[in-house]
């Protein structure tokens, strides 16, 4: 006779539907009284009886073992569902997209619970040879803070994800800066279009296309004050960004405005109150510097498809270039007049000089001269 087993080591019993060795162990209660089983089978009794160990010992341990046939696909999409809260729209819809179109494809037929740091190895490894490295890291970041929902909500020991390396991918597209006679072109091209006065403060002060697109007639002064020597100048203290903040704290920044840029402002103004008056009831006042044609934002499409139309017209290729170019364009126009490194970082809003010089700068120069008064010199009629 066979001896009963003792109390918390869990049951073994033949299932004769299934053909396999049962496994079962209460390890607690729910609050209303009701007992929690973990079960476990296998097609041989050694293998239900190991099984049944490891329940035990993961639950002594405080380790919550989790649902058997749960997913990395239920896990990726239990977190878009619920674990981006408070997110901006535009981020979940990124995270979404890539997880989509590389995360559950490639991995989410895997249970969580055999998912292995070798596997995710393996995958980021085979992404890196055909995508950037910032897409793969954003990979990474994804299936890993998706596995971390999931351990916080037991369906998981460990997240084996943390554990993996992000390889370096393929080298992401170079951003380049128009020489002196192409962002000439760009201007000239630009006049007499609705974009010439976003064009000409792009190129002209080295603001970030977010900027501009929430940028407000009450943060724009086309006349300074001259009496104290001060400039004409905007300020530059919010963008679309999420939270309507600059990038950085650094990158909340007063202006001064060459004359082409006050000239272009104050024709685009007497535009913009033509537009509102034939508008009429249709006008929505956001009193944004640059709106559609009812006073609504502009998105980075409208933008994009408006300047690779200009730059087109310059004859440059359209496909070729991006607004955000315009701003690393300024940084090489100064450099190239032999603007300070430091006063460039200061102009488009870094808090030093390391991504100035890494990432915008194209050539080093002298010191000399300062901002507006050099891109008054530059682009002189």
């Amino acid at each position: 006779m066979t001896a009963r087993r003792s109390r918390g080591d869990g049951g073994l019993h033949w299932d004769e539907q299934r053909q396999r060795w049962i496994a079962s162990v209460t390890v607690g209660y729910t609050p209303a009284g009701k007992r929690i089983v973990k079960k476990a089978s296998g097609k041989t009794k050694t293998e239900a009886k190991a099984k049944l160990k490891e329940i035990i010992r993961d639950h002594d341990d405080g380790l919550a073992s989790g649902p058997a046939h749960y997913t990395v696909a239920e896990a990726v999409t239990s977190w878009l569902t619920y674990g981006l809260h408070g997110r901006d729209p535009n981020t979940v819809a990124n995270y979404r997209t890539l997880c989509e179109k590389h995360v559950i494809p490639d991995l989410g037929a895997r249970k969580l619970r055999e998912l292995s740091a070798e596997d995710v190895d393996r995958w980021l490894i085979g992404k890196a040879k055909v995508l950037s490295t910032r897409t793969v890291r954003l990979l990474h970041s994804c299936l890993n803070r998706a596995v971390k929902f999931a351990q916080a909500r037991d369906k998981v020991k460990r997240n084996v994800v943390g554990l993996s390396e992000v390889p370096e991918g393929k080298e992401g597209r170079p951003s380049k800066s128009l020489t002196l006679d192409q962002a000439v072109a760009v201007v000239q091209a630009a006049e007499g279009t609705r974009m010439y006065a976003y064009v000409v403060l792009s190129l002209l002060i080295g603001a970030r296309t977010e900027e501009l697109r929430a940028l407000v007639w009450e943060e724009v002064d086309l006349v300074g004050a001259p009496d104290k020597d001060i400039p004409p100048w905007i300020a530059v203290w919010r963008s679309v960004r999420a939270g309507g903040d600059t990038k950085t704290r650094r990158s909340r920044r007063s202006l001064a405005l060459p004359k082409r840029c006050v000239e272009a402002l104050e024709a685009h103004r007497a535009q913009q109150q033509r537009d509102k008056a034939e508008a009429g009831k249709k006008w929505k006042d956001h009193d944004l510097v640059f709106a559609s044609l009812v006073g609504t934002p502009l998105d980075a499409h409208n933008v994009r498809r408006a300047f690779r139309k200009i730059i087109k017209d310059a004859g440059l290729r359209a496909y070729y270039w991006t607004p955000r170019e315009m701003r690393h364009s300024f940084v090489s126009l100064l450099s190239d007049s032999g603007v300070p490194l430091e006063e460039i970082a200061r102009l488009v809003g870094h808090s030093g000089t390391a991504v100035t010089e890494a990432v915008y700068r194209k050539q080093i120069r002298p010191v000399l001269l300062g901002g507006a008064g050099v891109m008054d010199e530059i682009f002189t009629r």
